[in-house]
């Protein structure tokens, strides 16, 4: 008998149990529920085994059996594609600060410092600032058309080199490469630096197999990024990989930044000195182009300044009546003060101006280096800027301002030796809109629009991103009907929107 309440209580806890589990059961399978369909994997690994090499061609053909947007789990990440202009119009436009984040890999995070680059950041207020320091400082018309001559030198470059090779194979690829490597470099760096170069005996080679690893340790997958809990045994040496891949990548920039950090320092001591041998008619002037200084000066008043600095300096013992006396004279001194004054005073306006054109020059010619070297030496441009920052913004040109360019151009050159009709009518605009004895410059770009027109087709058919970059929304959302939790993998298939049947015709 006293054992029949003890088995009573068994009986209500295994009750609480089991209702629990089912609310528990209930609740994941609603969740369940409402994610997109998709294609089963196996267990622990997901649809991992089941990845082919284009993965871009084969999430397409996923997007035929399952619809527009379909998930699929790789080991514990649950990834999401979207395959429809409507539903990337809500990821990147209705919830844009939602799916603000990427997604990087570890390799990623590895070789851009911890994610301190503009690609990898979190979305948030050091993101912005970097976005608005790099748009605003080093993509601004002005530092554009001051690269505009390294540009079309290095172009030019390329175009003698190939028409001495008249007649024989010519590698697109790594033409490209090394010409929009120099171009990078020179931008950066200036053009001495690419001379340099070229002097020992180097070319983009170097630069090209950096690249060409950095893309290949990006694309590879890795498992410590599907199963966080083995990331630190990095099992695949990914993340080994990518760290040797950084120092060499260093082994190349720190030795250009120390020397751009040496002229910046001879630069500024010899600023220093400079202003230490102003004369104080030279000071007088700067003061009197300055607004906010309290006072409106003028030559005129200058001029006065002078006058006293030099009366007061030499005689202070005339009275008043004696002044009166010689008010005539003193006219007449005034006058021969002022034949005295104004040699100099224009000497020295013609100085300062020279020096400010100087400036000025100076200033259109800074190279990207330089630019991020001052800004890190100034404290109001909203964000803290170091070394190591500079050099992730540096490895997100070099790498992103290389390979998609080169991309674009393989497939262009290779869609117009595939159908000559179309190379044709590009050749007929060239000679219609820059002539056969003038070289084409960037002033005729928007002048020739068949060209364009065939660049923005072959960036259609073969986009240099097909999948972009993964984001991550930092909170769970609803796209397309459907709830994608925080956290995921989303893919845009930018591949399969750009081939859609109901927005373009399919030959």
């Amino acid at each position: 008998m006293a054992s029949a309440p003890s088995n009573d209580l068994w009986i209500a806890a295994l009750t609480l149990l089991v209702v629990f589990l089912t609310i528990l059961w209930y609740k994941l399978n609603q969740e369940e529920s409402r994610l997109p369909p998709g294609p089963r994997g196996l267990p622990i690994v997901g649809f991992l085994p089941f990845l082919r090499a284009n993965l871009h061609h084969q999430l397409t053909e996923l997007s035929q059996q399952y619809g527009p947007i379909y998930k699929f789990w790789i080991g514990g990440k649950l990834c999401v594609v979207l395959n429809s202009p409507s539903l990337a119009k809500e990821v990147v436009r209705d919830q844009d600060s939602v799916f603000a984040n990427r997604d990087p890999p570890i390799a990623g995070l590895v070789a851009t410092y911890g994610g301190l680059d503009i690609g990898f950041s979190p979305y948030g207020s050091y993101w912005r600032e970097m976005r608005k320091l790099f748009v605003r400082e080093m993509l601004s018309n002005r530092n554009l058309e001051a690269c505009y001559s390294l540009r079309r030198h290095e172009v030019r470059k390329t175009i003698r080199n190939v028409h001495t090779k008249i007649g024989s194979l010519t590698d697109i690829g790594e033409l490209a490469f090394v010409t929009e490597m120099n171009v990078i470099m020179s931008m950066i760096f200036g053009s001495n630096f690419v001379e340099e170069m070229e002097k020992h005996k180097k070319d983009g080679t170097e630069f090209r197999e950096l690249v060409i690893k950095y893309l290949q340790i990006m694309g590879k997958p890795n498992i410590s990024d599907f199963f966080p809990m083995l990331a630190r045994f990095d099992l695949q040496g990914i993340q080994k990989d990518a760290e040797a891949l950084l120092k060499s990548v260093e082994s190349i920039l720190d030795p250009a930044i120390n020397k751009h950090l040496k002229m910046l320092s001879d630069r500024r001591e010899g600023e220093i000195q400079g202003n230490e041998k102003k004369n104080f008619i030279q000071i007088l002037l700067q003061l009197m182009e300055q607004k906010d200084i309290g006072i409106s000066l003028d030559l005129v008043k200058i001029k006065a300044i002078l006058v006293d600095i030099v009366i007061g300096g030499t005689d202070s013992t005339i009275t008043t009546v004696e002044w009166e006396g010689i008010q005539k004279e003193m006219e007449a001194l005034l006058k021969l003060f002022d034949s005295i004054l104004d040699p100099a005073i224009s000497e020295c306006m013609k100085m300062l101006s020279d020096r400010r054109e100087g400036e000025i020059q100076r200033n259109e010619k800074k190279h990207l280096i330089q630019i991020l070297l001052e800004l890190m030496e100034q404290k109001d441009i909203g964000i803290s800027l170091d070394l190591v920052k500079i050099k992730a913004i540096l490895v997100d040109i070099v790498i992103g301002g290389t390979d998609t360019t080169i991309t674009m151009v393989e497939w262009v050159m290779s869609e117009l030796l595939n159908n000559p009709e179309i190379m044709s009518k590009v050749q007929q605009e060239l000679k219609h809109v820059v002539g056969m004895n003038n070289i084409v410059e960037e002033s005729h770009l928007p002048n020739l629009h068949y060209l364009d027109a065939v660049l923005k087709e072959t960036l259609r058919l073969h986009p240099a991103l097909p999948l972009l970059l993964p984001k991550r929304p930092s909170q769970s959302a609803i796209v397309g009907g459907y709830t994608i939790p925080e956290g995921t993998k989303v893919f845009l298939n930018v591949y399969a929107i750009h081939r859609d049947p109901q927005v373009w015709k399919v030959h």
